[in-house]
């Protein structure tokens, strides 16, 4: 298996693992942790995309619309992408069309990978059992925060990479964004929380009031489901 760490969507494009390869789309704080999330409470399938402007044909069609700009919940939207939020709602069978600043931009990004799963620390172990199962190349793309790299995503890939490494397969990390993000896990795993403090998207949201989620975010396995992208929308495989 190669593996290779993508820091920001802006540079998906000149990524070196182009063909027939597995993508993990990453936004820890808060977008994938939520989409884990909103499974978790019993939803059936979410629509990811790029523009609020989507979000009014899907009202049409009966779709829950969840969208967050900025970090605060848009506007007309019944959830943003709080995962606390989700987590104390009903969503048995709901549909919900998902629209997000970084996230689902990203997903959307990488939706023509062979496979695409969402990833966060809620379905660490899940995820990492599933790519080692595939044994396909994996593209990690983190989603960042506006075209930046961010700590807190490329966390993750370190954790999703070890994780993997722990499992006794053969693998080598084709480009240094991918020993970066090792290195960086192996520095912070101790008190991931604690060391993610310092990150600019972190201080946003506390500002914002989030300070439960940001905690819930960097909590390993406690929604242990895999997200995959088919035919436009998320789901979990039977």
């Amino acid at each position: 298996m190669r593996i290779e760490v993508v820091l920001s969507p802006a540079l998906y494009d000149g990524r070196m693992l182009t063909e027939g390869h597995t993508t993990v789309a990453v936004d820890v704080l808060r977008a994938t942790s939520a989409i884990c999330a909103a499974f978790k409470a019993g939803a059936s399938e979410i629509v990811p995309l790029d523009s609020l402007e989507k979000l009014r044909y899907y009202d049409s069609l009966g779709y829950t619309l969840a969208a967050e700009r900025g970090g605060e919940k848009v506007q007309g939207a019944k959830c943003g992408n709080s995962p606390t939020e989700y987590l104390s709602m009903d969503l048995t069978g709901c549909r919900l069309a998902y629209s997000t600043t970084n996230g689902t931009v990203s997903i959307l990004r990488a939706a023509e990978s062979e496979r695409l799963y969402a990833g966060a620390f809620a379905n660490l172990s899940a995820l990492a059992q599933r790519l080692v199962a595939e044994d396909n190349d994996v593209v990690v793309l983190c989603s960042g925060w506006e075209g930046d790299p961010s700590l807190e995503d490329t966390l993750f890939a370190g954790a999703l990479i070890t994780g993997v490494l722990g499992k006794g397969l053969e693998v080598e990390l084709v480009n240094d964004a991918a020993m970066m993000a090792v290195d960086l896990w192996q520095s912070a795993k101790a008190d991931v929380y604690g060391y993610c403090r310092k990150a600019t998207h972190v201080h946003r949201l506390l500002r914002l009031g989030y300070e439960r989620d940001i905690r819930w975010a960097f909590e390993q396995d406690t929604c242990p489901l895999v997200p995959v992208f088919k035919n436009g929308e998320l789901i979990i495989e039977g």
